[in-house]
Formats: structure tokens, C-alpha cells, sequence
């Protein structure tokens, strides 16, 4: 099992034919992803990859059949109105590659979403992977790279880093860890699919046995977390690392959501708060497939 992502999965790509789009449709097509068309408005008629394309998704709905997700590349001023698109036409999972989007336009998302019982995981996420069954957004760089950095297996990772997203999975897989599932939350400072809504999706998959975190400083993703294990909603082991030690108060480390205001959101908070409810946090990132294999050793 997975979370998110399988082979039956029916994909729309929005913004199929920007450059982005077409370059990331190809790795999705080729990693085993069901990629059923694209949409563009003014572009119906056309192909990519040998997909056909849609000027709207509610055509893309009528002509090809109901869909599960769309994986939205589309310049950061149009993804509010693809995004509310794609909900209206009964898409239930949105996933928001681009960065720059305005916090209000994620807010109106978000609300609509809500009221339309969809989810959407970003913006400024470069998606998730299942590995050996199918990638949302542009994890991996190209399909063949993906298949061979990322081992299947039982340990989750979740990330507010992109890069970070994939050297961590890439480093517990040179340990010879197996990764059930990959999610990049995104980095701004407001998202879809933060660390506890992920946390919540690993707790359900039979297949998760431990999952990973890196965190960062800003927000308080990871202290929602604690408080998911000290109400036991969240019971698997739980290793973790948070980015941004050296950061100060009002200094952003890296991405929008990483940045400490007036003491709130900082790296010792976090690390304290998560060692206090029992996650193993590391100190250095290196350490992080080492402290898992412990972990896995004992559970």
C-alpha cells in the first residue's frame, strides 16, 4: 500500500504544455503513472507525450473519464484559477508544484477545498513518490534516477525541504532502507498537506512501519506532530531532524515558511517539544539513517 499515489490512480496534468509541464509529464508517464491527459486552455486538440489535451478539466472529465488528481505547472499568478478549476469540476487531490503563489490565493483554495471535501499538497512542493508505483510533481529528476535512488520498503518520509526531500530518501536507501512513501510538503507558510496531515496518512498505511521527518524552523508543523504522538494519534516511531540551528529571530532559512518571528517556530523548541513525546531527533543530518535502522531494530 501507499498514500496518495498508486498505479490506479487517473492524473490530470494542468499546464501540460509549458515547458515544465511537458518535462515532468514525461517523467510521471515513464516512472508508471497513469497520466489520462493534460489541460490548457486554447490548446484542446493537441498532444504531449501522446497524451491528448483539454481546454478545461471539466472537458477532460467528460472525455476521458473521471479523475483522481491533477498536478498543476502553471505560472504562480494562474494557480488559484486552475486550482479551483479542477476542485469545481470534482477532483479530490490537488498537487501545486509552482512557488510564489500568493498566501491569499492558497487561502481560497484551501477554503474551497474544505468545502468540497478535496485536498491539495503544496504549493512549492515538488510532489511525492511511491516507489514502484508512481511520482506526483518532479521527485526524482527523470524516471530512471527515481527508480534507482529510492528502494521500496516500510519507512515514511516527510519533508518541508525539496531538496532535502529527495537526499534523505536517497541516503536511507543507500543504507538499505525501503521507503513506502515520499511527500515533500512544500515549503511556503501556509500548505495543503502539512507534517501532521502527512503524519495521519502514514499512521493508516499498513506498510508504514517508521516514518522520517526534516523539519525546519518556522511554523509549527513539528510540534503539531508532538502533540499527534502524546494524544496517540500518531503511534510509529518517529526519527526526525530540524534544519535552521543557527538561524535568529527574523532570519528565513530557505524557504518562506522557515523563519523564526519573536522566538516562535525555533530549532530548540521544535527538537525539545518532538524528544519530549519520544521521536528520536538527531542532531546532524547524517546521523538520520543510522538513528532509523536503530529504531527499526527495536520496533
Amino acid at each position: 500500500m501507499s498514500i496518495l499515489i498508486d498505479q490506479d490512480k487517473r492524473v490530470l496534468v494542468q499546464g501540460i504544455t509549458g515547458r515544465e509541464g511537458m518535462t515532468r509529464t514525461k517523467l510521471m508517464m515513464d516512472y508508471g503513472t497513469q497520466i489520462i491527459g493534460g489541460c490548457t486552455p486554447g490548446k484542446g486538440g493537441q498532444e504531449v507525450h501522446g497524451l491528448p489535451v483539454y481546454d478545461t478539466v471539466e472537458e477532460a472529465w467528460e472525455q476521458a473519464g473521471p479523475i483522481d488528481i491533477s498536478v498543476i505547472f502553471v505560472p504562480a499568478p494562474l494557480v488559484k484559477n486552475a486550482a479551483l478549476e479542477a476542485i469545481d469540476a470534482g477532483v479530490k487531490l490537488l498537487v501545486i508544484v509552482p512557488d510564489r503563489v500568493p498566501i491569499y490565493d492558497v487561502l481560497e483554495i484551501a477554503r474551497a477545498a474544505e468545502a468540497n471535501e478535496a485536498k491539495f499538497i503544496g504549493p512549492n512542493t515538488l510532489g511525492l513518490l511511491s516507489p514502484g508505483k508512481g511520482v506526483l510533481g518532479m521527485m526524482g529528476g527523470r524516471a530512471k534516477s527515481a527508480k534507482e535512488w529510492f528502494n521500496v520498503g516500510n519507512v515514511g518520509v516527510s519533508s518541508r525541504s525539496g531538496g532535502m526531500t529527495s537526499s534523505t530518501a536517497y541516503y536511507l536507501s543507500r543504507a538499505g532502507i525501503g521507503l513506502s512513501s515520499i511527500v515533500h510538503v512544500g515549503g511556503d507558510a501556509v500548505v495543503g498537506f502539512p507534517h501532521p496531515e502527512v503524519m495521519k496518512l502514514f499512521e493508516a498505511d499498513p506498510d508504514t512501519e517508521a516514518v522520517v521527518m526534516f523539519g525546519e524552523i518556522g511554523g509549527s508543523q513539528e510540534e503539531q506532530v508532538a502533540d499527534l504522538i502524546e494524544n496517540g494519534e500518531f503511534t510509529k516511531p518517529l526519527v526526525a531532524y530540524i534544519g535552521g540551528k543557527a538561524a535568529q529571530s527574523g532570519t528565513r532559512f530557505s524557504h518562506a515558511g522557515a523563519i523564526v518571528e519573536g522566538g516562535r517556530g525555533t530549532h530548540e523548541g521544535k527538537v525539545k517539544r518532538l524528544r519530549e513525546v519520544g521521536a528520536t531527533v538527531v542532531d546532524k543530518f547524517d546521523d538520520l539513517p543510522g538513528a532509523t535502522l536503530e529504531v527499526l531494530g527495536r520496533s
